[in-house]
């Protein structure tokens, strides 16, 4: 173990000193003490710039490697991190908001603002999952979704004050630049009494890895050290997202670098994750700085452990233990079957027409709300109906795909959004951009829908394979998502040019789609219905397994590929417009099938109609909500969906 981690050491040294020697020669460099006035610009930037950024890393990785050991311990859940409890993202949000509405509040300091956010999120997470028994892979669900949820919230707030759209961009990217040594000064201070604390809290970490019942036995109190635990935790996180913004998955990676290096105790795991955890942001930071001292680009170090997330999880999900049985997470419960699903489909078709009509006509202008002036109604309905048909058509699209998704995989938690499919189809935008020299409409479509079945089809060689419950299986797909974001972030976190066209998609509104763009969504729109009903037999046989498809002559290998592939084209035709993110997918088969629509035809019908719906009101909201600003379609339904799913996963009952 000690040797790895003298490897790691003179690695990261190394290339600090590569980049510190690239930046200004070794004969230089100014003798102690450092006083500015006597310095050449050079000279500044490395004695206060670029010196204390590597010692920056090293004290912020191990805050993150600590925090991350201490929540896995207190939890015995070894997916815990503050990036997947959400408390990183509750930071952001704290600060964003309060750099918009409260900038005062920042005068003192940003670390009580973050300190807030991270609790306000961390907290109430827990609390649901203490209701489940702290099960790791349901706590975890819970923290990852209300992470995208307030990461949405953050964004929203953000775009719809759009001068601030520049600054979130690059704090997102948790960049490690400094301007003097007051950010050591300040992690360290921190740092020293956590070490200390950590020490303590040991022991009855040690006797809490024994179980509740058996430390409860011993005369352990359980819930002052849990909640002791995860305040160091979050603090010691939210420190980390004041000064540096967001630094993702390094309080994953550390504690289980740990566990492979041979730390066994308790006491022996904190210390070794604080180590490797300081470890590895240098080596990322380092690794960046060379990378820019050789003529690359320039990106912030958080763009580059965003990216070991999604992989880590992966590994991870199979190879954790089952401190509960997947029955618990299996998400399946019984639905009532409507007697007439003909009257509901019709409800929802009328429902439908009328929710659009009154979109078209009504809103919200520089008048305040109320209809179009007759007046103007030839100007503006045309562009209003073409932004509604392509809202209605996208949420049909991915609530189509949903739908087949949940049939084929007899999953209730299969979704386009949630299985890393829009994930993946937001990949190969990414790739279609930056790889063709002009890529075109069709091409840009194609690279999207590519990128959403290729990620279908790895997740289902994963996840499957392995017969993972369905809440493992969601978990699999965050993950693939979460490294689908990663990829974007630091896509977006370069100075390419190429990024702002990624950017102006992520943020893109069904307003800035052609009339031929939107006839072109309604007819696949149309064309995914009419296939989803032709294959109806297929989708009442599915859910009974393989082995009884096989029974009655279905060709399941063919058949499901087909299936994907169809998903996957349906995902990435809708992402084109809403975005990587969006729990449509996963909320209208969900309505649907709580409204009684059980049988293969109905179910499909109904989950494309209410996805339609859900669409519409979510673009309704987008141009509304922060008029004169137009809101991206994506996350007004991620801030629908998420609460709604993040509450049916924690129910009592499974759900």
């Amino acid at each position: 173990m000690t040797r790895w981690l003298i490897l790691a050491a003179i690695a990261a040294l190394s290339l600090w000193a590569l980049a510190a020697f690239a930046a200004l020669p070794l004969a230089q460099w100014p003798a102690l003490p450092w006083h500015p006035e006597a310095l050449t610009v050079p000279q500044i930037l490395l004695t206060h710039g670029l010196m204390p950024r590597g010692v920056v890393a090293l004290l912020a990785g191990a805050c993150l490697g600590l925090a991350g050991a201490l929540m896995q311990a207190v939890l015995r859940n070894p997916l815990a991190d503050p990036t997947t409890l959400g408390t990183s993202s509750g930071a952001q949000l704290a600060l964003v908001a309060a750099t918009i509405f409260a900038p005062g509040l920042l005068a003192e300091g940003a670390l009580p603002v973050a300190l807030a956010g991270a609790a306000a999120v961390t907290l109430p997470v827990l609390a649901l999952g203490a209701r489940r028994g702290f099960a790791p892979v349901t706590v975890t669900l819970a923290g990852m979704l209300a992470g995208m949820l307030t990461a949405a919230i953050a964004t929203t707030l953000t775009l719809s004050q759009g001068h601030y759209l520049l600054s979130l961009v690059i704090w997102n990217g948790g960049a490690l630049t400094q301007q003097d040594w007051g950010g050591v000064h300040r992690l360290a201070l921190a740092l020293v009494p956590a070490l200390a604390l950590a020490a303590l809290l040991a022991r009855p970490l040690m006797v809490l890895s024994l179980g509740s019942e058996g430390a409860q036995g011993l005369g352990l109190r359980l819930a002052p050290l849990r909640l002791g635990t995860i305040l160091l935790a979050v603090w010691l996180s939210a420190l980390v997202s004041a000064e540096l913004g967001m630094v993702g998955f390094v309080g994953l990676a550390a504690p289980a670098m740990a566990r492979a290096l041979g730390a066994r105790t308790i006491r022996t795991r904190l210390l070794i994750s604080a180590l490797t955890g300081a470890l590895v942001l240098s080596l990322a930071d380092g690794t960046l700085l060379a990378l820019a001292a050789a003529g690359g680009p320039v990106l912030p170090t958080g763009a580059l452990t965003g990216l070991i997330g999604g992989p880590l999880l992966l590994w991870l999900l199979p190879r954790m233990a089952a401190q509960v049985p997947q029955a618990t997470e299996s998400g399946a419960r019984e639905v009532h079957r409507s007697a007439g699903p003909g009257r509901v489909l019709v409800c929802l078709a009328l429902l439908l027409m009328t929710c659009s009509v009154l979109t078209l006509f009504g809103g919200r202008g520089p008048e305040g709300w109320g209809f179009i002036a007759p007046a103007l109604q030839a100007e503006f309905l045309p562009l209003r109906a073409t932004a509604i048909v392509a809202a209605l058509s996208a949420g049909a699209l991915l609530a189509g795909s949903g739908a087949l998704l949940q049939r084929l995989t007899a999953n209730p938690m299969a979704a386009p959004e949630v299985l890393g499919v829009t994930g993946g189809a937001a990949l190969g935008y990414a790739v279609a951009v930056f790889t063709l020299p002009q890529p075109t409409a069709l091409a840009l479509a194609l690279g999207t829908a590519a990128g959403g079945a290729l990620a279908l089809a790895a997740l289902s060689r994963h996840a499957l394979r392995a017969d993972l419950a369905p809440a493992r299986l969601l978990l699999a797909g965050l993950a693939i998502g979460a490294l689908a974001t990663a990829v974007l972030g630091a896509i977006m976190a370069s100075d390419d040019r190429r990024a702002w066209q990624i950017l102006g998609w992520l943020a893109g509104s069904a307003a800035q789609v052609t009339p031929e763009g939107a006839a072109a969504l309604a007819a696949l729109a149309l064309a995914l219905l009419a296939t989803l009903v032709a294959a109806s037999r297929w989708l009442e046989i599915l859910p009974l397994g393989p082995a009884v498809g096989r029974a009655l002559g279905l060709p399941m290998t063919s058949l499901r590929l087909g299936l994907i592939l169809t998903a996957g084209l349906a995902t990435g035709a809708a992402t084109l417009l809403v975005g990587p993110v969006s729990f449509v997918g996963l909320m209208a088969p969900h309505l649907a099938r709580a409204l009684g629509l059980a049988r293969a035809v109905p179910f499909v019908a109904g989950s494309w109609l209410i996805g339609a719906l859900l669409m519409v009101l979510a673009a309704f909201g987008a141009r509304t909500a922060s008029f004169p600003y137009d809101l991206p379609l994506g996350l007004v339904a991620t801030l629908i969906g998420a609460p709604w799913l993040f509450l049916t996963l924690m129910r009592k009952s499974p759900a």
